[in-house]
């Protein structure tokens, strides 16, 4: 494809694209910054795409929107949490002493890497050398060990 050619195309499909970038997305800005980096990939490759190159731009748009939907970290503030039990005047100690009760429920590995990774600050590859163990299983311990405070939690102190 010639450069005037990728023009032309980029110009044809980019309000289909940013259409589509926004559907997931939800942010116009957010959406033109995914279509632009849609748009260099596919320039990055035009010698090497044919026309029409609608459907892969789109999967190009959706997988990049998948992306930064993934890297986005949806976490709920406990302390904006509804507590039953918990009156609207706790302390922040009294708040933390709950929270450790609740992790003091947990095996000790899973205590320990929530320690190491939320106190002490580490990294998981720090983590992963200092217990034995791979990358890939401290994630899913940590992420095990994060989903089994935050039920516990809800189911201790909200009715």
């Amino acid at each position: 494809m010639t450069v005037t050619e990728y023009q032309h195309e980029a110009e044809r499909i980019r309000p289909a694209l940013t259409i589509a970038a926004r559907s997931y997305m939800g942010d116009d800005d957010e959406a033109e910054d995914v279509v632009q980096d849609v748009l260099l990939k596919l320039w990055s490759i035009h010698t090497d795409v044919s026309i029409p190159m609608d459907g892969y731009a789109k999967v190009i748009t959706r997988n990049l929107c998948v992306d930064r939907l993934r890297r986005r970290h949806r976490t709920e503030d406990i302390a904006t949490l509804a507590l039953s039990e918990a009156p609207a005047t706790d302390t922040d100690q009294e708040r933390i002493d709950r929270m450790m009760r609740v992790i003091s429920t947990l095996p000790d590995l899973q205590q320990t890497i929530l320690q190491m990774r939320h106190i002490n600050g580490m990294e998981m590859k720090e983590i992963a050398q200092l217990v034995g163990s791979t990358e890939v299983a401290i994630r899913k311990t940590l992420s095990r060990a994060r989903q089994a405070v935050r039920d516990h939690y809800l189911k201790m102190y909200r009715s």
